[in-house]
């Protein structure tokens, strides 16, 4: 049984919270907090597998919140926060804080998302309670060395994360230079809605511009695109020049964007010349195209478990032999630096 502390100053949207999760023959409902601070005293008190967290609350936000659990009493925290732009983006901060994941917020049952978000919410509170927080936040040094770069000039790097990708995406990212040799595609499974945010979040802390893709655009050095809400992000060829193009013509492995859609693109358009790495996530979105990148002679990197805070996708690919080599993050940011 999955014990979860809800903390949510709206009565309404607590009960609405309280209604999915226990809808789960798995998960119980063990308290609403309804403050911050209500928040550290019931898990000192109740000691819950896993807490959702509100971001805007009266006495204290979620935001002191979850760094005080963090730094007295860690549990698996996932933030339940609206899409609205201020809150957005206090909610990808939190991740600063030691949150492991920021979703969408209900409002109704007659909302046309409602089925979508109580499946990402109830499919991240079943992953997240298991995660071993004091293991996952220590620092792992490489065992293997820094990691020997081809001598292949690669045109293109590329990343396919989900649960647990934003905090990974944020240390590699911030670890390259402005002027960074190559452009960085990246699809993330994501919230619909958070995309923007989560670009404008790493864009605080990162030297390399950062965006939502669009349609057509030219792909520049030092510049990292990301897939936009409901559309595949390829990458086409045009000579010496790559570009994006955007498709919504179906889901493909459960997913809109697709991970595997974008690294299929890229085995095809940058045949030899391209990186794939596969971060942390839940399923086996991208396990396939990493294969195909693989098979054109592209340079392929998965996550290794022991920092991957959901070891799904990058052991998807593992099983599959579709990687050169697993590296724990701090060689990954080695590799691209070399």
């Amino acid at each position: 049984m999955i014990r979860v502390l809800i903390v949510e100053d709206s009565a309404v949207i607590g009960v609405l919270l309280t209604a999915i999760i226990e809808n789960e023959e798995d998960f119980e409902v063990i308290g609403v907090a309804k403050t911050g601070l209500e928040a550290i005293e019931m898990t000192e008190a109740l000691n819950p597998d896993l807490i959702t967290m509100d971001i805007r609350m009266p006495v204290m936000d979620g935001i002191t919140s979850i760094r005080t659990i963090m730094s007295t009493n860690p549990k698996p925290i996932v933030v339940i926060s609206s899409n609205i732009d201020d809150e957005l983006q206090i909610g990808f901060r939190a991740i600063d804080e030691g949150a492991l994941a920021v979703l969408e917020k209900p409002c109704s049952i007659y909302d046309p998302k409602f089925s979508s978000i109580q499946r990402d919410i109830v499919d991240t509170i079943r992953c997240m309670a298991e995660v071993k927080l004091v293991k996952r936040r220590l620092k792992r040094r490489s065992s293997g060395g820094l990691a020997k770069k081809s001598t292949v000039n690669y045109k293109l790097v590329t990343i396919g994360s989900s649960t647990g990708g934003p905090q990974v995406l944020k240390q590699i990212l911030a670890s390259l230079p402005g002027n960074y040799s190559s452009p960085i595609v990246i699809t993330q499974h994501i919230s619909k809605g958070f995309i923007e945010g989560l670009a404008e979040w790493l864009n605080e802390t990162c030297e390399l511009q950062i965006k939502v893709a669009k349609n057509g655009e030219q792909l520049q050095a030092g510049t990292v695109y990301f897939a936009p809400d409901n559309y595949h992000c390829q990458i086409q060829s045009d000579g010496a020049k790559l570009h994006i193009e955007l498709c919504n013509d179906r889901e493909v492995n459960g997913f809109m964007p697709s991970v595997s859609r974008l690294f299929d693109s890229v085995a095809t358009s940058c045949s030899g010349r391209a990186v794939g790495i596969i971060l942390s996530g839940m399923g086996t979105d991208g396990a396939d195209g990493l294969l195909a990148m693989y098979k054109n002679n592209c340079y392929t990197i998965a996550q290794d478990e022991h920092s991957s805070i959901v070891f799904g996708m990058p052991s998807a690919a593992i099983k599959l032999n579709a990687v050169n080599k697993v590296m724990p993050v701090e060689e990954i940011c080695n590799y691209l630096l070399a």
